[in-house]
């Protein structure tokens, strides 16, 4: 399928408050792919919160008026010359880790997501709120059989870095798992954990997210601050809410693993050790993820059928999503559609 000479995008004008309009639309060329891209169209793109703290200026400015998003469905257009492995007419996902450098310490032990050369989608290149993008071809994913475009779009951040994060929680076999926070990601890693055999105990703030942790089987449903019904042996904390540290830490039984979602978090209060660390409870963060960690829980989710709450919106309605988003007014994931 060829392309038009020109489509529609969102860039980040000026990162700042949502309701100083930081995004804009225009209309401007289809881009050129490099010499190892492919170039696709644009399916559908999820709105992730990471996005949110892009467009906000939470995290630095990577790339000067960016065009945001990292979780795309995408058709592919064109692909480099005598490269193998995709064509034209092929659905791809577009992940946010977009470049590695493949030789440093942590790339050649298999934490390529420790890169400190690393770039990401929708940060440090143009991303998915856009008729056409580009992605380099080593990292675009291969993606399940039986979802829709919809349904896939939150797969290749919220549960890859929900899976991630599950993995560094150390969750051991048949244990009881803490979910703090109850959107995008979490909604994904709780079904995750419970077809692991584990034991799901969500707690959030909203009326509709604990609604839909209870339609999914979560064995506890309850407010963010609430204590869980039994103690804790790992926990996730999804809300980059730094206050629910010490609650979440207080809930863990002895040696339990308290693991930080987020790529942003707000300021966590002082802890104390003996309430919060002693008796080797650990905290650990969780950077992007790998290639391999994506392709395990993507087999995963083709193999163990997810339930993927989502909410569209039309392309020209992204600034709509990301408010809805800031404000909570959704459960599950917001996904444009162009």
């Amino acid at each position: 399928m060829g392309a038009p000479n020109s489509m529609r995008a969102w860039r980040v004008r000026a990162p700042g408050a949502l309701d100083s309009h930081p995004l804009g639309m225009a209309h401007e060329p289809i881009p050129e792919p490099g010499p190892d891209e492919l170039l696709v169209r644009v399916l559908a793109c999820g709105v992730c919160r990471t996005d949110l703290h892009v467009v906000e200026g939470d995290l630095a400015v990577h790339r000067a008026g960016v065009i945001p998003g990292h979780e795309v469905v995408a058709e592919v257009l064109a692909v480099p010359p005598a490269r193998d492995g995709f064509a034209i007419g092929d659905r791809v996902g577009i992940p946010w880790l977009r470049h590695t450098c493949g030789v440093c310490r942590y790339c050649r032990r298999g934490a390529e997501n420790l890169c400190p050369r690393s770039r990401y989608t929708g940060w440090d290149a143009d991303g998915g709120y856009a008729e056409y993008t580009t992605v380099p071809a080593d990292f675009a994913l291969r993606l399940p059989a039986g979802y829709t475009d919809e349904q896939l779009a939150p797969l290749l951040c919220a549960g890859i870095i929900g899976y991630h994060a599950l993995l560094r929680a150390a969750l051991p076999a048949g244990g009881a798992l803490g979910i703090y926070g109850f959107g995008g990601s979490a909604h994904l890693t709780a079904q995750v954990a419970t077809a692991q055999g584990a034991r799901v105990h969500v707690m959030t703030r909203g009326a509709a997210a604990r609604d839909l942790a209870g339609a999914l089987g979560a064995t506890s449903v309850q407010g963010a601050t609430d204590a869980p019904p039994e103690p804790l042996d790992s926990a996730i904390l999804f809300a980059p809410a730094g206050e629910l540290v010490p609650v979440a830490l207080e809930a863990l039984d002895a040696g339990g693993t308290l693991a930080l979602a987020g790529i942003h978090l707000s300021d966590i209060p002082p802890l104390n050790y003996q309430r919060h660390l002693f008796r080797e409870r650990q905290l650990r963060s969780v950077t992007s993820n790998t290639r391999t960690h994506a392709r395990e829980f993507l087999t995963f989710a083709e193999r163990h059928r997810l339930h993927v709450a989502t909410h569209r919106y039309a392309l020209d309605r992204a600034d709509h999503a990301l408010n809805d988003l800031a404000h909570g007014r959704f459960d599950g994931a917001a996904v444009l559609i162009p």
